[in-house]
């Protein structure tokens, strides 16, 4: 019988493990409202029949409602709270791999951007983010628990997550509910490492980062109270990339669970644009593939509704024939330097890719 890979999310050494076979659920669309009724329901049965210990659910939805990808959560036979990083799981060492372009060439990404500052330029909207693909093919099969261990090693503060062969470790915290109160954290604005200065004086990545912190306050505004944000963003440092990021904390006054506020907030502006609408059609026009999971929600839910979430970046999907699919995307708005959005995801893709040990 093949061995069931671990499932995980943790970030900054905290967090869950799930190991052995696991209750799965799937949905296709509504998959929000059907996936936290469908929890509620599985606490309860398990409750009923006396089991008392830990509860968690981990989940990974689509990008696109729409998408063939769907949602998925998945509720381990085993789960172990983790509060001072992952245990060693890897099993097998990592195949050599190479990484080839997928369905948009880095020509095409770049007459891609070309087009949509058009549209920027024309008044239908005011910043899309585009994304890209990349085709990973690894010698060998790819132990997620192997790949859990380097990127846990290279990627310390980000949620690294292994959830239905979603694997990565993304610096987003999409939001985290514990006892009342939600918190995010948003980044958008992006520099190569050492950039900090040009990142922070940057009119356009400052007005990126705006616009993804108000889509994320205006979206938690309806279910919290004493909402705040950071007055002014400050510069998270990582590996291979420099971002803007804001904090927010709010309590929560409606009594919604994680699901629901993940729900309210996919997509951010973060990851699709502003205003919604208009730039979810831009992505629909310009991307020739599915993102499938890559910048949809990634993460776990307990028993109380309490958990956390991450937007799914910096990520491969592990896919049954063996390769793996990764993406990687830049915020563009009208002024917007083609060339530099285009080395912008080259810097994206490198965690993953590197963890898969894959050459370009």
């Amino acid at each position: 019988m093949p061995e069931v890979p671990p499932t995980a999310f943790v970030r900054e050494g905290r967090g869950w493990l799930g190991t052995g076979p696991a209750v799965r659920a799937d949905f296709a669309r509504d998959a929000f409202r059907r996936a936290a009724r469908w929890w509620a329901q599985h606490v309860r049965e398990r409750r009923r029949a006396g089991f008392d210990g830990p509860l968690v659910a981990f989940g990974a939805f689509s990008f696109d409602p729409a998408s063939p990808a769907g949602a998925t959560l998945l509720a381990p036979e085993r789960v172990q709270r983790i509060e001072a990083g992952l245990p060693r799981l890897g099993r097998a060492g990592l195949p050599t791999a190479a990484a080839e372009d997928g369905a948009m060439s880095p020509q095409d990404y770049l007459r891609a951007i070309d087009r949509l500052r058009a549209e920027i330029a024309d008044g239908r909207l005011e910043k899309a983010v585009l994304a890209r693909d990349v085709v990973v093919r690894p010698a060998g099969a790819v132990d997620v628990g192997a790949l859990l261990d380097a990127l846990a090693a290279a990627h310390p503060g980000a949620a690294v997550f292994a959830v239905d062969g979603l694997v990565g470790a993304s610096p987003e915290t999409l939001v985290t509910v514990h006892e009342g109160v939600a918190t995010a954290r948003v980044l958008a604005g992006t520099a190569g490492p050492g950039e900090a200065d040009a990142l922070i004086g940057s009119d356009k990545d400052r007005r990126e980062h705006e616009l993804a912190v108000r889509s994320v306050t205006e979206a938690l505004a309806p279910h919290v109270s004493g909402l705040e944000a950071s007055p002014e963003p400050f510069v998270l440092e990582l590996p291979h990339l420099t971002h803007l990021a804001t904090d927010v904390r709010a309590a929560i006054s409606d009594g919604s669970g994680v699901l629901e506020l993940v729900a309210a907030l996919h997509p951010t502006a973060a990851v699709a644009g502003t205003p919604a609408r208009a730039a979810l059609a831009a992505i629909h026009e310009l991307e020739p593939v599915d993102r499938g999971r890559y910048a949809g929600p990634v993460g776990w839910v307990d028993a109380a509704g309490d958990g956390e979430w991450a937007i799914a970046l910096r990520c491969a999907q592990l896919r049954p024939d063996g390769t793996a699919h990764a993406f990687a995307g830049a915020g563009i708005m009208a002024d917007s330097i083609p060339e530099l959005e285009l080395a912008e995801t080259e810097l994206k893709l490198r965690p993953i890719l590197e963890a898969l040990g894959a050459r370009r």
